[in-house]
This record gives structure tokens, sequence and C-alpha cells, in this order.
């Protein structure tokens, strides 16, 4: 995959949107509408045409679990309302090429996977499992999405995913309580940011808390800093492999971000409890404790809304969102997503990804609330409230003029993989961020390697 040509517009349009204060309660999408959903909600609109699957049966794979998967299994329980077919969802784990290629090994692979890597849409390409978007599947993209987001579903000009949901991963989400304590407000800047740690951490509260145990954050940590500082052209090179892990921009972002993982009295349980901190605990620890939680700020994307849900606070009042601050000349903002792809020729997998190409699919999840959807066909009224709809809207606004997240570039053995490539690494950066120089050679062979294979 790569990713278009970024614009001033978009990245102030998604800025503005970060910047909002939160002003409504997210929605909890917590599956308590029971089995078939919300029983006061009405059904979807119906804006696509599907056939009738009476009896049919397909599988569908992703990564979600816990909230996600209520909202997501009440997507798909609308879809076997309109077309009779019978959908089984399988929660995996990061690695999804690897848990397709076993049950691809074993003659039963899933109908449709939901992708996190566009590295992995590439691959599950070039490995001959993907099977190109059916005429009804290309009419709804068409209709429903940018060519920004159309390209990315594509390989070598041939359309094969949906994008069905997307996610702004440049907002640093903030105790509200902590701050007014501490007396501080949102940082604008790299450097008012972590000003504003160390005054935190005097008031008695750590400030910052990371999610390592996750590799994925730590690779969002660093996209945001090296976007900002040294711009979208260096930011595709990079993405691209056209310049090394070792080049300078990459020594001056490594070097900027140890001015915070340097520090582990600004980061909650230091760099070993970051280490063994998951991302949903990292947000949830931020938010419980009263006035004396164990961190007053996270990092990351507007999906963590849903997790703040799983807690007393509530958004707009305990718990405020602010763009990720600038550390170059303007703030960064960094997309990602997950694309939908059909891996076997039952027809009921292009009927689904059919449904999940229209607004109908996307009204569903919207309504759940901690869902983003690039479909410009959704109604933005389907959101539950005015904060998700006004970043909603900056991303739609924001056309073709967007930098995809880069690890969710590469190949997924560099990318994409607990335990390996750029994940590891930055875990081993936390834990030790003084070994610039290291790390960077260690980025570089492992994305090599990969990227060879890849080619």
């Amino acid at each position: 995959m790569r990713t278009t040509q970024h614009t001033r517009k978009a990245v102030l349009a998604l800025t503005t949107a970060g910047a909002l204060a939160l002003s409504g309660c997210g929605g909890s999408g917590d599956g308590t509408g029971g089995e078939d959903g919300d029983s006061s909600r009405p059904p979807a609109a119906t804006t696509v045409e599907l056939p009738k699957l009476d009896g049919q049966q397909l599988q569908v794979v992703a990564v979600w679990t816990g909230p996600e998967q209520d909202a997501f299994t009440k997507v798909l329980k609308e879809f076997e309302r309109r077309t009779g077919a019978k959908v089984s969802y399988v929660p995996t784990q990061d690695a999804m090429l690897n848990y397709i290629g076993t049950k691809i090994e074993g003659q039963a692979p899933p109908d449709v996977a939901m992708l996190q890597q566009v590295g992995a849409l590439h691959e599950a390409v070039d490995r001959g499992w993907a099977k190109p978007a059916g005429a009804g599947t290309r009419a709804q993209i068409e209709k429903n999405y940018s060519t920004g987001w159309q390209r990315l579903g594509a390989v070598d000009g041939t359309q094969y995913g949906v994008y069905f949901k997307a996610a702004n991963k440049s907002l640093v989400w903030y105790n509200t309580t902590v701050f007014d304590n501490a007396g501080v407000t949102e940082p604008k800047t790299w450097q008012e940011f972590l000003s504003t740690a160390e005054t935190i951490s005097a008031s008695g509260v750590t400030p910052v808390s990371v999610g390592g145990a996750d590799g994925w954050t730590l690779t969002d940590w660093f996209e945001n800093v090296y976007l900002s500082q040294a711009g979208p052209e260096k930011y595709d090179r990079l993405a691209r492999h056209e310049i090394p892990w070792t080049d300078e921009s990459v020594t001056r972002a490594l070097t900027t971000l140890a001015e915070l993982f340097g520090r582990p009295e600004l980061i909650a349980g230091g760099a070993d409890g970051a280490l063994q901190t998951e991302f949903p605990a990292s947000v949830t620890q931020t938010f419980t404790g009263g006035d004396q939680p164990k961190a007053a700020m996270v990092f990351e994307g507007d999906f963590v809304s849903v997790n703040i849900a799983q807690t007393d606070a509530e958004i707009g009042t305990d718990a405020k969102v602010f763009p990720f601050p600038a550390v170059g000349g303007e703030p960064p903002v960094v997309t990602g997503g997950d694309v939908a792809v059909a891996l076997t020729d039952n027809p009921a997998a292009q009927a689904l990804m059919t449904f999940l190409a229209s607004p109908d699919a996307a009204a569903v999840w919207a309504g759940e609330g901690g869902y983003l959807s690039p479909n410009r066909s959704l109604d933005p009224a389907s959101y539950p409230n005015e904060v998700q709809r006004n970043i909603a809207k900056a991303l739609i606004e924001a056309g073709d003029s967007f930098r995809f997240d880069m690890s969710d570039q590469a190949p997924q053995s560099f990318g994409g993989t607990p335990g390996k490539g750029e994940w590891k690494a930055l875990q081993d950066f936390l834990k030790n961020p003084g070994d610039v120089a290291g790390t960077q050679a260690r980025l570089e062979a492992d994305a090599a390697k990969a990227y060879k294979n890849e080619g």
C-alpha cells in the first residue's frame, strides 16, 4: 500500500477535530442490547440491495474482542437479517496472516478477513489468498469512498479490499481532575507537553500512561513524532523503505521520543511497568482512582473512547482530548484502518463485502460509538455524539489528503508481528532509550529483510 499526497489543509482539518473539547458521552458499545442488538434502535436504512442467501454460511475473522466484537457482531446480525445467511465470527491474534495461512493449509480458510495492515493485504494478494472484489462491491466502493481510500484497498490496480473502520491516531486523552489540580492546560507543542508532564509529576500524579506490552502503540508514538518532525515527504519515503532506518531523520525522532521514554518518573510504572501494561489497561488506569489515578494522560486514537466507557469517567467532563503535540511545524495526523478482504469464492462472502462497503453497515457500528468510518455516504447523524461527528466529518473532508499508519504499510513481519520487527525494537527502545544507534541498526536490519522478502 502506498499513501496519497498530504496537504496542510488535511492536517488542519483533522487537527481541529481532535482539538475539540469533548462535550458528549461516548457510546458504550458494550453489547447490552442482546444478541440481535439494541431492540430500541430501528433497523439500519437500506441503501444497497443484497441477495437472498437462506441457509448459506460464512466465517469472518478479525482481531476485535470485547466491546468492538459486540459492535461488529451487530453489523453481522444486520447482514443475516437482510440475507438469511448465517455468519460465524472468530477473533484472532494480531498476526492475522499466520492464522489465515494455517487455516488455508488445513483447507478451511475463513470467507472474509478484516486485516489491520495494508502490508498484510498486499501479502494476501501476493500469496494468492485474496479474491478480487466483485462488481457489486466495486460499485459501492466507487460510490462511497474517496479515491485515496479506494487506492488503499487496491493492489496493482485491482480492487480487493473495503476499508470498513478507520482511526485518527493522533490524539492524547487526559484526566481533567488531574489537570485542574495541577493547574495545567492542554499543551500544543512537544516541549509544552514535556513541561506539562513535569508539572503534573510534581503535583503527585505520574503524567503519562504507555501501553508498551502492545508494540503497535509504540509504533504510533514514533510515527506521530516522525511525521511532525521530518515531514510528510520523508514519512512516505521511510514507509516505502526508500531511505534506511539509520537515516538521520530517524535519529532525531528517536532522540526526541527518548526525552519522554528516558524519564521513567514521567511514565506510569516506569519502563518495566509500561512494558507489562496492555493498551486497554493503559486507558482505564488513567481514568480510575479518583484524583489519584495511575496516570494523567494516555496517547492513542479516537477508539480510546470505548475503553474510557468501561470506567466511571464521563467523556467531556472527566475525560477530554487534545491533538498530539507539534514536534515540528505542524501537529501530526496519522490514520489507520481495518480492511475487509474475501478469501473464498463463496457468494455470501462477496455479498458481505458489498454490505460492508455500504453506509448501511457503517451506520450500525457508528451508532454504538468507538468507531470512525471512511465511508463518505454515511449520515453523520449515525454517530452518537457531536464529538465523533466532528472527527468523522474532518476525516471525510480530508478527502485523499492523509497519512496512513506507517507500520501498517510495512510487511507484516516488520510492522505487525508481536515480538518481532518494529514492535520488538521499539519495546527494547522503551526499556533502553539511550541506545538510539543500536535501535536504528536493528530496525534497519529487520526492515531490509522484510522488504526484500516482500519484493
